[in-house]
C-alpha cells in the first residue's frame, strides 16, 4: 500500500480556533514484534529510532529527481519537506534559523533492552502538525525501517499495530493493524489546557528523564533555574502552535516570565551524561548529552502546571525531536520552614 492509499488521519481538520488555551497535538503508539534478536544500547534507543527513518521518509515521498527540500518547488506541499526538513520561507521566529520538527520521538524505555525474537516492543510518536500529520509515511517509514533492521545487530521486527492515546497515554483507537489502516475519518488531534487550574500548586518536581540541554543567552545551562525553563517551554509552545497548530500563544510573555522568575529552586541531584551519535551519512559524531535527574521547585506555580504538562509531550530543550528533553512532574508539597 502506497501513502496515497491512507487517508490522513487530520487532513480535513483545520486549527480549531485561535484560542491561548488549549494545545493541540496527535500521539500514537507503534508496537512492533522482534523477528530476531535485538539490543537497545543504554542512550542509543532514540538515536536507533531514528535510524533510516528520514532517509526511507524521504524515498517515499519524494520524486527520485528531487534534489533537496531548499531548492524543492513543491516543499511547502512535500510531507517529507514539511514534517522532516521544514524550512524557514520567512516562517520562523526570529532567531530560528529552521523551524522545529513538528514531531518527537519516544523510546527511551528501550535503552538498555535485549529482545527475543517473538518479544513485542514499542515506541510513541508526538505530531504537533495539526492539518495534516503525515501518519500514513510515518506508519510506512518504521514498518520498512523495521524490516531492514534495528540496532548494532540489525535485527529485523514487523509493525503489528498503531494506536492514538489519550492524555493519560492510553490508547483510544486503532488506525493501523499491521496490513491496513482502520481509519473511518479523521482523527480529532488531542487537546491539553493551558488554563490556571483551580487547585493551587506551590512546590513541585520536575523529572528531566533523558538527557536534556537548555540555553539562556546562547550559553548551555547547567543548573536549571525555574525562570530558563519555563522561558523554553513558553516559547517552544508558542512556536509549535504558531507553525503547525492555532497560531502563537496570545499570553504577556515578560509577565509570565518575570513571574517564572520568582519561583525557587530548593533542591536537586542533577548529572550530566555524555551521549553522542554517529551520523550513518557522514560518519561524523553529534553530541546528544545533558542533563538527568530531579529538581525541585517552590513558589507560585499554579498558572505554569498546564504549561510543563504540555512540555511532558512537547520535550524541552535542544534536540527534542530524537528523545532528549523528555520530562515529568510531581506536585509536592511546600517544605516547612523552621519553626
Amino acid at each position: 500500500m502506497s501513502p496515497d492509499d491512507a487517508r490522513y488521519p487530520g487532513a480535513e481538520i483545520p486549527p480549531q480556533g485561535k484560542s491561548c488555551n488549549t494545545f493541540a497535538f496527535y500521539a500514537f503508539r507503534f508496537v512492533f514484534l522482534a523477528v530476531d534478536p535485538l539490543f537497545f544500547p543504554p542512550g542509543k534507543s532514540g538515536n536507533i529510532v531514528r535510524g533510516a527513518f528520514g532517509t526511507i521518509f524521504r524515498r517515499l515521498a519524494c520524486l527520485p529527481e528531487c534534489a533537496g527540500v531548499r531548492t524543492c518547488a513543491v516543499r511547502q506541499s512535500c510531507p517529507y519537506a514539511r514534517i522532516f526538513e521544514p524550512s524557514a520561507a520567512g516562517l520562523a521566529p526570529s532567531g530560528l534559523a529552521d523551524p522545529p520538527r513538528p514531531f518527537v520521538f519516544r523510546a527511551a524505555h528501550l535503552d538498555g533492552r535485549r529482545l527475543s525474537p517473538g518479544d513485542s516492543f514499542h515506541f510513541d510518536v508526538h505530531i504537533f502538525e495539526l492539518r495534516d500529520p503525515a501518519l500514513a509515511y510515518f506508519v510506512l517509514s518504521f514498518a520498512e525501517l523495521a524490516r531492514e533492521g534495528l540496532g548494532p545487530g540489525r535485527g529485523r521486527a514487523e509493525l503489528r499495530r498503531v494506536d492514538q492515546l489519550d492524555l493519560r497515554r492510553t490508547p483510544v483507537a486503532q488506525v493501523f493493524d499491521g496490513t491496513s489502516f482502520c481509519l473511518q475519518g479523521p482523527l480529532p488531534p488531542t487537546r491539553l489546557s493551558l488554563e490556571r487550574p483551580p487547585e493551587p500548586v506551590s512546590a513541585l518536581r520536575v523529572i528531566f528523564r533523558t538527557p536534556t540541554e537548555l540555553k539562556e543567552g546562547g550559553a548551555v545551562v547547567l543548573r536549571p533555574e525555574f525562570g530558563v525553563l519555563f522561558a523554553r517551554v513558553r516559547d517552544r509552545l508558542s512556536t509549535l502552535r504558531a507553525l503547525y497548530g492555532d497560531g502563537p500563544l496570545q499570553i504577556d510573555f515578560r509577565a509570565l516570565g518575570e513571574r517564572a522568575r520568582q519561583v525557587r529552586m530548593v533542591g536537586s541531584n542533577l548529572r550530566w551524561v555524555e551521549v553522542s551519535r554517529r551520523s550513518g551519512r557522514t560518519g561524523q559524531s553529534h553530541p546528544l548529552g545533558g542533563f538527568v535527574g530531579e529538581v525541585e521547585y517552590e513558589g507560585e506555580l499554579t498558572e505554569f502546571v498546564p504549561y510543563l504538562k504540555a512540555a511532558c509531550w512537547t520535550g524541552v530543550g535542544r534536540q527534542t525531536v530524537w528523545g532528549k528533553g523528555e520530562i515529568e512532574i510531581e506536585p509536592l508539597r511546600p517544605a516547612k520552614g523552621p519553626g
